[in-house]
């Protein structure tokens, strides 16, 4: 298991509140820090803990660069908002704007930044592309055959294991109250809109509720006659021990991305790469995750049958209100990390930085990253369920995008008007007739 830092839960248990947060992930702790912000009341709840699955496993790039157009006025807020947190909290969440450099050894490349550059700028954003000798200059120690790069100074990075878990702090120091290894097993309605969640603690009455579970929001949603289109993809990642200093902050290269870490080791994966199960949710959903399969990830996932077709986030939806569930019986994902993509993965980097040949794995994880069809989140009320907001399939995102996530999701619960259009995040566009956009930048 990863080491992540502890949140120590909230004394009590209550009886209501006026928004309880589902899942404890990035996304989670971020909303009910910015709702304790306004004086909300609003309880966190957890089916294991805090940070425990993705947002505690991804490799801890904050970037607004080469985002989905639709995605980057969310990746900004978000940007925003994690260089206010540490003065916020009073807590180091490791985050630091060190930058992060793409460099590709294609030309297509380039010409597909400089595109993607125009759109962005018409946004706000501004980055440099940089040619194969300037790219270069950055990188004296790396060996590449190179087209060029992209380089923007005002993205950084965070520690996941510590950032998740010091905003919960934060929240809880503002009047949130959290509760880990507390599943919600359903939600509860009258009046024709939800009034409270069941947990296995008992009922909670509420007024709004939002839904931030990650891997396990389409299961979720499945028992509560909601369809959320969502795979889980798994990603392999790993840690080295300390090791030569080639880069600052983040760096893309020829199939591999790679992270300084403040312990003077890298965080190194391979972009993109990683296995599906098959099972229930996974085949239900599967004619509207066509388009992405053909386009971006065809010869970069490998399907497999597994556990989950009987058990876990992919499984049926089949419990009663007051049934353990599958939420209790996992209390935290722990998937196997693919030793293949570890051993490419090493490969990649040394081929680019001879020095870093023979990385010592400090530690391998696998996590499960809840992935929509065209790769952009759902944000979004549900209209069939008064007082549910979902908050979910960040498809590998959704650490950059937390804090931003949790600024907009408290404004819409809120009743208030976000500052930049948020139709691509709405869940009826993959049930209204809409086509399914081919995804853009990842």
């Amino acid at each position: 298991m990863l080491k992540i830092d502890e949140v120590i839960n909230s004394k009590g248990f209550p009886d209501r509140c006026e928004v309880a947060v589902i899942g404890g992930g990035i996304v989670g702790v971020s909303t009910a820090y910015e709702l304790a912000r306004r004086g909300v009341s609003v309880v966190l709840l957890e089916k294991g803990v805090i940070a425990g699955e993705q947002s505690g496993r991804n490799w801890g790039w904050v970037r607004q660069q080469n985002r989905d157009l639709h995605e980057l006025p969310l990746a900004m807020q978000s940007l925003r908002r994690w260089g206010e947190l540490n003065e916020e909290l009073g807590d180091d969440i490791g985050f630091r704007k060190s930058g992060i450099l793409y460099s590709t050894e294609s030309q297509a490349d380039v010409a597909q930044w400089e595109k993607w550059l125009a759109g962005a700028r018409a946004l706000g954003f501004s980055s440099d592309i940089l040619s194969a000798r300037e790219l270069a200059s950055r990188i004296p120690s790396g060996k590449g055959k190179w087209a060029g790069g992209l380089w923007s100074p005002s993205d950084g990075r965070a520690e996941p294991s510590k950032a998740a878990p010091a905003i919960a702090r934060g929240a809880q120091k503002l009047g949130a109250r959290i509760y880990q290894n507390c599943a919600v097993r359903a939600l509860d309605e009258s009046a024709g809109r939800v009034s409270g969640v069941w947990t296995e603690r008992g009922r909670i009455a509420v007024d709004n509720v939002v839904l931030a579970g990650g891997a396990w929001s389409a299961l979720f949603c499945q028992r509560q006659g909601i369809a959320l289109p969502a795979i889980n993809v798994i990603g392999t990642a790993l840690r080295t021990a300390e090791a030569p200093g080639v880069i600052d902050g983040c760096f893309s290269g020829p199939n591999f991305a790679l992270r300084r870490r403040l312990d003077g080791g890298y965080t190194i994966a391979v972009p993109g790469y990683g296995r599906v199960e098959l099972a229930p949710q996974n085949l239900r959903h599967s004619i509207q995750f066509r388009t992405m399969f053909r386009s971006k990830l065809k010869k970069k996932l490998k399907i497999r049958v597994g556990s989950s077709f009987f058990d876990g986030p992919e499984a049926r939806a089949s419990w009663g209100d007051r049934d353990v569930t599958p939420f209790e019986r996992h209390r935290v994902l722990d998937p196997r990390p693919d030793t293949e993509w570890l051993e490419r993965a090493l490969h990649n980097v040394a081929s680019v930085f001879p020095e870093l040949a023979g990385l010592r794995i400090a530690h391998a994880w696998a996590g499960a990253i809840d992935t929509t069809p065209d790769l952009v989140p759902v944000i979004s009320p549900v209209d069939a369920k008064p007082g549910l907001t979902i908050a979910s399939g960040f498809s590998g995102h959704g650490f950059a995008l937390g804090p931003g996530a949790g600024m907009l999701v408290s404004q819409m619960v809120m009743g208030e008007r976000p500052q930049f259009d948020i139709s691509p995040f709405r869940l009826g566009r993959f049930s209204d007739g809409s086509d399914v956009r081919v995804p853009e930048m990842m």
